[in-house]
């Protein structure tokens, strides 16, 4: 009898100390599997369209692949002319100087971008995915002002102060000359945008290679279908 009693107690040591040893990883295999199913609901677009994790997925992509808060689309490299026209003052009270023109080249350099950080929306519809991205930015634009080049077009009276408020105006000139820009670089953007966006659709999603995208900025909507209208004679 007490030897039945030991196997019993021997016994049910055993089967405590195999569950205990068995329920971490019986406790880590569900976790897996419960990961697993989670990672399938959000493998395909529609399945993140659903939870509403496009915008977050898509910010992180594009700041690790960047490296910066900022998605920069396009660079120009202009060599821009600027004149400035000054009217002297009279000297001696009666006599009217020359007006005075001065010119000034300088190569500059301007870097357009998207805000990460600024509203985004994303809207899947008929496959297609319709983006809505921020305004269009521009950083400040950079002069090479060792590479300036200065001429006096008209007068000879006070050019050197007239060279002198070009001098100063430059930056004012730049940034009113980049905001101009933008219209010029809008389409690069467009495509460029729409181009990382499809990019990060196929490396994130199972099914991204099946979706397009089109990307719009503030302002612009994508355009309804056209109705035909026709008479009860069909014309």
């Amino acid at each position: 009898m007490w030897i039945a009693i030991v196997l019993i107690c021997v016994g049910g040591l055993l089967y405590i100390f195999r569950s205990c040893r068995d329920l971490p990883r019986d406790t880590i295999d569900q976790t897996a599997r419960l990961i697993d199913r989670t990672g399938r609901a959000f493998a395909t677009v529609a399945g993140a369209f659903n939870k509403g994790t496009v915008t977050t997925s898509f910010v992180s992509f594009a700041t690790t692949i960047s490296n910066q808060q900022h998605l920069q689309f396009a660079t120009l490299k202009q060599m821009e002319v600027f004149t400035r026209s000054e009217m002297p003052s009279t000297a001696f009270g009666y006599i009217s100087l020359p007006e005075v023109v001065v010119e000034a080249r300088a190569p500059v350099e301007y870097t357009y971008y998207l805000d990460l950080n600024a509203p985004w929306r994303f809207e899947l519809k008929n496959n297609v995915i319709h983006v809505f991205a921020p305004s269009i930015r521009f950083n400040k634009p950079a002069v090479d002002a060792s590479a300036i080049t200065y001429e006096v077009k008209r007068g000879y009276v006070k050019t050197a102060e007239a060279q002198e408020n070009l001098k100063r105006s430059i930056t004012s000139l730049v940034t009113l000359k980049a905001r101009d820009n933008t219209a010029l670089v809008q389409e690069t953007g467009r495509k460029q945008t729409a181009d990382f966006v499809e990019r990060w659709v196929a490396n994130t999603f199972d099914d991204g290679t099946n979706f397009h995208v089109k990307v719009y900025f503030p302002g612009e909507s994508p355009v309804s279908p056209v109705q035909i209208l026709t008479n009860q004679t069909g014309q």
